[in-house]
């Protein structure tokens, strides 16, 4: 289905939100300048208690841009973030794009080699870095050039360090003060970056057609791909957002920024559309429901957006702690499926609807949503964003749509959609199709009205007997089994061809695999072909930062042994 000509679910948006938002025509400096002029004194950041102003702010960014121009930045070069939710973060990745710049956002939790292969393909010669990971990026061999890397303390955003043991990932509450003795060897400190004053207002500006980041997915390949974003991207899905939350005031909201903002959701829903808004980011580095539900007491959040593990414990500890949620009005859920009893729990708790939405780093990242209405569809990913189009093409000839209600390829359209991956023609040729339109790799089904269901990951199916086997199907019946936390389905390659299907489970405590009861229980949900040959136990699955299980590392992991 295409909504190029017809779009049925316009019927079901929330009153008042457009069918089209008006294009941007500016960058997102501008559009962050003219949010510090106009907040001024409205705070615009809290970091366990402490908070700055969007004046404050502005005048961060203006001196952290100096720091980068007087170590060489100029329009164009690509600069590493390596930095957990801090407000360092928020700073560096203004001062960056007022250059002309583009931020290129890591995950800080990666390992050296992890980082190495992406820095490869980038070249990034200035890193702004947490200083726990600062030596991951000294310890890259000679051939890839670094030139400056600027250590971020984050005990200095810190009102009292006597809790920054509880919250970060360092060994001892004394590794931490001797942390405030000084940067990390062969480092530039942040506070020096600041020191040289403030940037020549004349300083040319980026344009809104300028590249403004490039971030990594995770993708399916074994070479890292970096999704080329720029300034309209970013900013038309920050206005995308913003038609969408309609009702959502100027200098109102709040906004807790627990999704990690090296990620695109996080990226876009905080430093993008949360500035766009002139809203308090409450900022916080790893997700904790006490210090959440402690910062609630003082600032109760109206923006929470996260993924379901996070709602159901953060609803959990809600209750168990007598606080109340009642203030959380805007609530979406992304990254992975929205189990029922997770929107029942929250919304039991809370003051709105929890919706679930869809996106991809290469739309920047929001696509599709359901609406904050009455009309929203649980289990679906709702409809398409405002100036967003859609349709399902057959997955072997995307020239060629599908009938309604058929499952195929999503494809995607609209001013979010990126602009190639760097350095890789092939994969960018690929995966952006004549037209603008984005093959996103997803399997659907839309329903007459468009609200859409997403069936599995094109790339991940298993191919058994000529069948194709969906691991979210086998996965969610493995899952209704008692003993039975989460699996992993995914497919081992046979000699004659083919594949087999294997399924990798995390158990309760206490149980242990009885292999042929899995498969018991599997025979009354599934056809033959789709009952896994194989069922192994694995202690702790492998999830990204946002909780969902990597099936390809499951896969990496467990075939040696199969």
């Amino acid at each position: 289905m295409a909504n190029t000509e017809q779009q049925p679910w316009l019927k079901n948006y929330q009153p008042g939100v457009p069918a089209e938002i008006e294009l941007p025509t500016e960058s997102l400096v501008a559009m962050f300048e003219r949010s510090v002029a106009e907040a001024g004194d409205h705070p615009a950041l809290e970091f366990f208690g402490r908070r700055s102003s969007y004046t404050e702010l502005g005048d961060q960014v203006d001196r952290a841009a100096e720091g980068l121009r007087h170590l060489g930045v100029r329009a164009g070069d690509r600069v590493a973030l390596i930095l957990p939710n801090c407000p360092q973060h928020v700073v560096a990745f203004y001062a960056v794009l007022r250059l002309g710049a583009v931020v290129v956002e890591h995950n800080p939790l990666y390992t050296s080699r992890e980082l190495r292969h992406q820095f490869e393909d980038h070249q990034a010669r200035v890193v702004i870095a947490w200083d726990k990971v600062a030596a991951s990026v000294r310890a890259f061999p000679a051939d890839i050039e670094i030139d400056h890397v600027v250590s971020v303390n984050l005990l200095s955003a810190f009102p009292a360090v006597k809790r920054l043991a509880l919250y970060l990932p360092v060994k001892s509450l004394r590794e931490s003060r001797d942390a405030l003795t000084g940067p990390a060897p062969g480092t530039t400190p942040w506070k020096e970056l600041l020191a040289h004053g403030h940037l020549d207002p004349e300083h040319p500006s980026p344009s809104v057609d300028d590249l403004a980041a490039i971030q990594y997915t995770s993708g399916t390949t074994g070479r890292p791909k970096g999704a080329k974003l720029t300034h309209f991207n970013l900013y038309s899905n920050a206005l995308q957002g913003e038609a969408w939350m309609h009702g959502a005031e100027y200098r109102k909201e709040i906004f807790y920024a627990i999704l990690p903002m090296f990620h695109a959701f996080g990226m876009t829903l905080y430093l993008t559309y949360g500035i766009r808004k002139q809203a308090l980011l409450v900022l916080f580095p790893k997700f904790d429901p006490d210090l959440i539900l402690d910062a609630m007491k003082k600032s109760p959040a109206t923006v929470y957006c996260a993924v379901p593990p996070i709602y159901e414990r953060t609803a959990l500890a809600a209750k168990e702690r007598g606080i109340s949620l009642r203030s959380c009005t805007y609530c979406i859920s992304g990254a992975m499926n929205l189990p029922d009893h997770v929107v029942e729990l929250w919304e039991s708790v809370s003051g709105g609807l929890l919706v679930e939405g869809y996106g991809m780093t290469e739309s920047s990242p929001v696509a599709l949503g359901n609406p904050f209405h009455p009309s929203r569809r649980p289990g679906t990913i709702g409809v398409p964003f405002p100036s967003t189009r859609m349709k399902v093409v057959d997955l072997d000839d995307p020239t060629v749509e599908v009938p309604q209600g058929r499952p195929g390829e999503l494809l995607l359209q609209g001013p979010q959609v990126f602009q190639g991956y760097w350095n890789n023609p092939e994969e960018t040729a690929k995966t952006l199709l004549p037209g603008g339109w984005l093959r996103t790799g997803d399997i659907v089904t839309v329903d007459e009205d468009g609200f859409t269901t997403i069936v599995d990951r094109a790339k991940e199916l298993v191919i058994t007997g000529g069948f194709n086997v969906s691991p979210s199907e086998v996965e969610a019946v493995l899952r209704l089994h008692a003993d039975v936390v989460d699996a992993a389905v995914f497919g081992k390659p046979l000699e004659r061809g083919g594949e087999m299907v294997v399924a990798a489970v995390e158990l309760k405590p206490g149980t242990t695999l009885d292999e042929e009861a899995q498969r018991a229980h599997c025979r009354e949900h599934l056809a033959a072909y789709k009952i896994p040959r194989r069922i192994v136990q694995i202690e702790d699955m492998p999830r990204s930062m946002l909780g969902k299980i990597l099936r390809k590392q499951v896969r990496e992991q467990l075939l040696p042994q199969l």
